[in-house]
């Protein structure tokens, strides 16, 4: 079979073979080959499936492959990494036992070497020629992922079409990050399979961004740069706390009182999440998704940049009230910021977490519960700036504690002024005097211990 040159670019119609992928992504002629292990086996396989061998040397006369997958090394935007290339040309790409043969090898170099882990997926699933036994390598693949997370090596997957069944649900949606190329089938049930009336667009990349599970859509002449940036970003761990950014504000001046801070802190004119991460970062990714069904764009952007020529994590509120998905998915962030040894910046700013019927429904006490086990848990440095609101327990689980830090124009406080005074039974003239009475203003939670600080001047 004639490979495709590296140097032409991937489309996105286009079912590249197993070498073709892994060239295109590779740095100029970097991808090596690991040995495949050997395996004896039993004519027509464990299962003495009639014609099942006939089958596989008719896989292996049009492909040039022996398997369905081809594992070696290469580097890519200058970062080696091992490369799990799937071939979908031979039997659908479905694993056996030789495919679980050699994906445990390709782990275990991983871990043996300190390298990352690239499947690069297309897949059908398990081989149905090999019955259990194929099956069975979906338990063998997840605990060598398990043994690399526990390493501390990062796993970035790159789904293509069709990515379904067990190699979804393992090698694409168990890795660390999930890039998907637009238009492909991602499921976990393939297309002969699912319901007669299932909706086709609910199995695709982009639905599977929609819903979490995925965290983007890479058009093909970007995968190489995007891969070779995530594998750059998650490979670069460092034990030195981020410094909090500077403030952004025209207005650098402590606030008068209570009132003054919570007015500064809802200005529409105040710099929000995003002016302060363009600010502080010279390059950054970003991840979505809590992995169970939500996403929260609008209240929670998460990711990991490059400041000061290291990487460093990032969990920031945008100033809306922030929804559950929001939670799971800063919690996820900071969980795998610590498995990889990179230090975290979250900013605060919110005017609490979301407390309508649906974030009840979607469990908002749980979210926000993990997410203060994150951060209590966590081993690699954390770093907090209240940029706007800090909205009682919504924004202080995002807190880290004893390494927090405020700008002049925001405030935090165990609940709005607005509804302290609703409690206490006050009329709305004395909601500004119960904001001096909560002690809010950044110079208060300085001197009552409860921030470190505060930026700029």
């Amino acid at each position: 079979m004639t490979e495709r040159p590296a140097t032409e670019r991937l489309s996105a119609t286009e079912r590249l073979s197993a070498r073709a992928i892994a060239d295109a992504l590779a740095d100029d002629a970097t991808f090596a080959e690991l040995p495949a292990p050997m395996r004896d086996s039993k004519p027509d396989g464990p299962l003495g499936w009639p014609g099942y061998d006939a089958l596989r040397a008719r896989a292996a006369e049009l492909t040039g492959e022996q398997e369905s997958v081809v594992c070696g090394t290469a580097r890519v935007g200058g970062v080696r990494a091992v490369l799990i290339a799937f071939e979908f040309g031979f039997l659908g790409g479905s694993l056996g036992e030789r495919t679980g043969d050699r994906l445990v090898a390709a782990y275990t170099y991983a871990r043996e070497h300190r390298l990352p882990v690239v499947p690069l997926v297309a897949t059908g699933g398990s081989r149905m020629q090999e019955g259990m036994l194929a099956l069975t390598q979906l338990q063998r693949v997840a605990r060598q992922s398990a043994l690399t997370r526990e390493a501390g090596l990062a796993q970035i997957a790159v789904v293509r079409d069709p990515t379904t069944g067990g190699g979804w649900a393992t090698l694409g949606a168990g890795a660390d990050v999930v890039l998907a190329l637009p238009g492909a089938q991602v499921g976990f049930a393939g297309s002969r399979v699912r319901p007669a009336d299932a909706d086709p667009a609910a199995y695709t990349a982009e639905a599977q961004v929609a819903a979490g599970a995925a965290d983007a859509v890479v058009r093909p002449e970007e995968l190489r740069e995007t891969l070779g940036r995530w594998l750059r970003l998650l490979t670069c761990p460092s034990t030195t706390p981020a410094p909090p950014p500077e403030p952004l504000g025209d207005d650098t001046g402590l606030p008068a009182t209570g009132w003054d801070a919570v007015r500064r802190a809802r200005s529409p004119r105040r710099p929000r999440a995003a002016a302060y991460l363009d600010a502080y970062f010279s390059d950054r990714a970003a991840i979505s998704g809590d992995r169970c069904g939500g996403t929260d764009p609008d209240g929670m952007l998460c990711g990991f940049g490059t400041h000061a020529g290291r990487t460093v994590a990032y969990a920031a509120q945008t100033g809306t009230a922030t929804r559950p998905a929001g939670y799971r998915t800063a919690a996820r962030l900071i969980r795998l910021a610590d498995r990889l040894g990179i230090p975290v910046l979250t900013l605060v700013d919110t005017p609490g977490a979301a407390n309508d019927a649906a974030a009840e429904r979607q469990g908002a006490g749980a979210a926000i519960a993990d997410l203060f086990g994150a951060v209590a848990g966590a081993r690699t440095p954390v770093t907090t700036l209240v940029i706007g609101e800090g909205g009682s327990g919504g924004a202080l689980a995002l807190a880290a504690p004893g390494n927090t830090w405020a700008t002049p124009d925001s405030y935090f406080s165990v609940i709005a002024p607005e509804l302290a005074a609703a409690i206490l039974k006050r009329p709305p003239r004395e909601v500004e005097a119960t904001a001096d009475q909560l002690r809010i203003r950044p110079q208060d939670l300085v001197e009552l211990g409860v921030i470190r600080g505060t930026v700029g001047p």
